[in-house]
This record gives structure tokens, C-alpha cells and sequence, in this order.
């Protein structure tokens, strides 16, 4: 049997308000009152698609030994890398073994499908088994425009393989058009989009019903033998017409999450599909479709195993973890769409030295340690030495992941003398449960949301952005535990 096997979700702790974004930009464009309602997604200064596909996929592999993984596939149309594999830094974070088929997948808004669908057929081939897919975007809108009062950031991962599938892949039907509604050229910052009844008659009215009207002809079904219809369309109205028109009757139709996190581009359907899981029974047919320069259709039969993956974050949890950012301003800064005084030094020169984070690579990347194998200490950074004073076991090391461990807080302060997009920067010791100790920035709090003794869990981010080369180096964050959170 060929499909899903597990899913994972990831949602940015920051919402943004619409109303906040009209009242700032309205009176240079008054018609983005029109999309006022609800709020959208905002990643933290510290993230970009890259750490939220990693924050979704650790998700995903929840209970799953990763050394099974043999290919990590990444879609999206804002990487924050055009030359350097951005599948890659995932798997590394992700602690997947070195021996492993990577590839970024990008150019339209349906890569995130077109992705999913090259796993099931690397599966199918039988070899490679199984793949973790994920997808995400950070696209930005110019101030003031409908994008970005729309546009959302989020991310999902699924694994595909062929052992305890929980979503049997039945068929599939794509279409491809040099259709152009939203484009982006090779320098450009901000989304642009052509005329909305051009994307709307054209597009979503014309494209979405053939892919549809496809997949149904191929698979020997009817519309009403769907559970589910997941599709992306921003436009109410047009969804509205496009349910009529398709024979979706409420029940069938899949929130699309707009007025809670936005139009998440790449990661859209997939995120959809997520939520559908969430909430699915076996026998359930659902059926995915996306949409970008033509359409992806996808049919899935929902099997007896999903019940064994309840209880993951998914998207469902995120969405009840939230903080509302308090100014539009933090927005502008942290996207770089508004330049920020953060102090002199913010302007020490932090270029990478590509051959220490290559040999130090999986602590960097991976929050690889090391465990003394005489008296089980565990320690990071890795060491030669044991620590424990009472065995200094010399080069008796085996490798020890902390990445999927939780700790809890030491001591912290918050330093408002530190250049930071967030001030006061805070950091702290961090001892881990199962042993070991060593000093994180904290992301996703503020500093009267701490106190000694806090439950913490790491979480992979931007550790800095060296703009004079236009590279980003990671490192992993600890990040307080929201209460109820396991």
C-alpha cells in the first residue's frame, strides 16, 4: 500500500491583525479594507521557511526512527537559498543520515503538490522509501496591497512511504499552463499579481474544474464520493461559485484557513490536507488539488491506521497557540522591508567560516552531543572526555541527540545593551533532563514570561543573517513550552 504515513504542521507563535496592517497602509491604498477581517501568520524574526519546515517535520517524525528516512523533499517559492540545497540544511537539522536523496522543488505555487507527487512515485519505483516531504513559504507583499494582507507563513511536512499508511494514494491528475496570475523574477522582493477577475474568470474558474473534472473521469468517481474537496482560493466569492459549479456541498468543503493564518502559497493544500487528517475516519475519500501555472489533483482513501496518529501537534494546536504582535512596525523590521537602528553592535561583521561549520556540522546543525558509553553521561558540545568527575572516560564517546530533547531553564537574562530585532535579547543556561548543559538564546517569549526552573523544548532558527553576502547561518533555540503543550 502507497501514501502518507504521518503528517506535522507548524505555525508561527506571532499573529498579525488585518485591521492593524489597514489602519497603518489604508490611506495609501483603501481598498485593503476589503480583506480587514481575521489575521494572518507571522514568522518571528529568527525563522524563514527553512526552520518552519523543520519545526513541521519534526512533527512528523514523531515517534519514527529517523535513520529510516531516505529522501527529504522541500518546496517552496521564498527558500532563503537559490544556490545551496535547501532540502539539505533540512535533513541535517532533522538529523537524517548523510546517505540520503535531497531536492528542492520550486517555480509555482503547486510545487508543494508536485513535490508530494514525486515521493509516491519515488515509493512506487521502490527506490527510495520512505520520504519525508515538506513545504513552506514567507512571501512578501509590498505595504499596502492586497498580498500583503493576505498572505500568511506556515508550514507541513508529510511522510510518504509504503508500511503503516494512514492515507492510501489512489490517483492523480495535473494539468500545466504558462498561466500567469502571481510572478516573481529573480531579484524581486515582493509578489506581484495580475488583474483579480483575469486570476478569478481565467484561473481559478477554468483551471480548478478541469483538474477535477480529470481526476474524477480517471478514477471512475463522482464528486459526491469525496468526504473532502481541499482546494486554495482567497477569493470568497469565487469559492462560493466554484462549489456550485463543482457540486461541493458545505460538509464537503475544507476550511482554508485564511481568516486564521493566510494564503500560505506552496504549503497551502498541504496544510489543508493536514487539518482534514486531523479530523478524518477511515474510508474517507479526500481529494487535493493545487493551484499555480496549472493544477495538481490528488485522491487519498483514509485507512484504519489513522488512528495511531492522533494526538501530533498538527495544525490544530498551533492554531490555538498564539500572540498577537503589538505594533505593525516589528513586522516591517523583521521581514527587512523597513531598515532598523539596532545599534553599533549590530554592525560587527559576522561572516561564516564555511570550514568550521562544516566540520562542526552535526552540532551546529544537527544539536548532535556525546554520551560516555562507560557511565551513560550525556554532554553538549561533543566531547573526548567524559565530564562526570567520577569516570573521565577518555574517547569512550558515542554520538547523543538533543535536538528532540526537553530541558529547563537555568538561569536567563534579558540584555537590552545586544542588538536584537526583539530587544532585550534574551539567553540563558538550559540543562537538559536527560543531562547536559549549555547556553541558548530563547525565542518566542518575552522576558516576563520567564522563570527558573521552565520547561523548555528546542526549536531550529536564524542564529544571524550576514547581509553583505546574503547568507543566513542556523542554530538551534530553546523555546518555553506553552501551557497544555506536551
Amino acid at each position: 500500500m502507497l501514501g502518507i504515513c504521518s503528517y506535522g504542521g507548524y505555525i508561527p507563535w506571532y499573529r498579525l491583525k488585518r485591521k492593524d496592517i489597514s489602519e497603518a497602509m489604508g490611506w495609501i491604498n483603501p481598498a485593503v479594507i476589503t480583506q480587514a477581517k481575521g489575521e494572518k501568520a507571522i514568522a518571528n524574526f529568527d525563522e524563514d521557511t527553512i526552520t518552519m519546515a523543520v519545526a513541521a517535520g519534526i512533527d512528523c517524525l514523531e515517534g519514527i526512527e529517523r535513520y529510516r528516512i531516505q529522501g527529504v523533499y522541500f518546496a517552496s517559492t521564498s527558500p532563503p537559498y537559490k544556490e545551496r540545497l535547501n532540502a539539505g540544511i533540512i535533513s541535517a537539522a532533522l538529523a537524517l543520515n548523510d546517505p540520503i536523496r535531497a531536492a528542492d522543488f520550486g517555480g509555482a505555487l503547486k510545487a508543494g503538490t508536485t513535490a508530494l507527487l514525486s515521493a509516491l512515485e519515488g515509493v512506487e519505483s521502490k527506490r527510495i522509501n520512505p520520504i519525508i516531504v515538506s513545504s513552506s513559504d514567507c512571501r512578501l507583499g509590498k505595504p499596502g496591497s492586497i498580498q500583503e494582507m493576505i498572505f500568511g507563513d506556515a508550514a507541513v511536512a508529510l511522510l510518504v512511504g509504503d508500511q503503516d499508511v494512514i492515507a492510501e494514494f489512489k490517483g492523480s491528475y495535473s494539468t500545466t499552463y504558462d498561466f500567469v496570475d502571481h510572478y516573481r523574477g529573480g531579484f524581486a522582493k515582493y509578489d506581484r499579481q495580475w488583474e483579480d477577475r483575469w486570476v478569478r474568470d481565467m484561473g481559478y474558474e477554468t483551471l480548478i474544474p478541469e483538474v477535477v473534472k480529470g481526476l474524477l473521469e480517471k478514477s471512475q468517481l463522482k464528486i459526491s464520493d469525496f468526504s473532502k474537496i481541499i482546494y486554495p482560493c482567497h477569493y470568497e466569492a469565487e469559492r462560493k461559485k466554484l462549489n456550485k459549479i463543482l457540486n461541493i456541498s458545505p460538509k464537503m468543503e475544507q476550511n482554508n484557513l485564511l481568516a486564521e493564518i493566510g494564503d500560505v502559497g506552496t504549503a497551502h493544500p498541504l496544510i489543508m490536507l493536514v487539518n482534514a487528517l486531523e479530523e478524518a475516519k477511515p474510508g474517507d475519500k479526500i481529494m487535493v488539488v493545487s493551484f499555480g501555472n496549472g493544477c495538481d489533483a490528488l485522491y487519498f482513501e483514509i485507512t484504519g491506521n489513522i488512528e495511531n496518529k492522533r494526538g501530533k501537534k498538527g495544525i490544530s494546536e498551533y492554531l490555538a497557540q498564539k500572540k498577537y504582535l503589538d505594533k505593525y512596525g516589528k513586522y516591517l523590521i523583521w521581514r527587512e522591508i523597513m531598515p532598523g537602528e539596532l545599534g553599533l553592535r549590530s554592525e560587527v561583521d559576522q561572516w561564516p567560516r564555511w570550514s568550521l561549520n562544516w566540520r562542526k556540522r552535526k552540532a551546529i546543525l544537527g544539536l548532535w552531543g556525546s554520551k560516555c558509553k562507560t557511565c551513560g553521561t550525556v554532554q553538549y558540545p561533543p566531547q573526548n572526555i567524559c565530564v562526570n568527575p567520577d569516570c573521565r572516560g577518555d574517547s569512550e564517546m558515542e554520538d547523543f541527540l538533543f535536538s528532540d530533547k526537553k530541558g529547563h531553564i537555568v538561569s536567563y537574562t534579558g540584555d537590552n545593551l545586544a542588538a536584537s530585532y526583539h530587544p532585550p535579547a534574551i539567553y540563558g543556561s538550559v540543562e537538559f533532563n536527560m543531562g547536559g548543559r549549555f547556553m541558548f538564546d530563547f525565542t518566542d517569549c518575552d522576558l516576563d514570561m520567564l522563570s527558573v526552573g521552565m520547561p523548555v523544548t528546542m526549536s531550529f532558527r536564524r542564529k544571524y543573517y550576514d547581509p553583505k553576502r546574503d547568507v543566513v547561518n542556523y542554530f538551534w533555540k530553546a523555546r518555553p513550552m506553552k501551557r497544555g503543550e506536551r
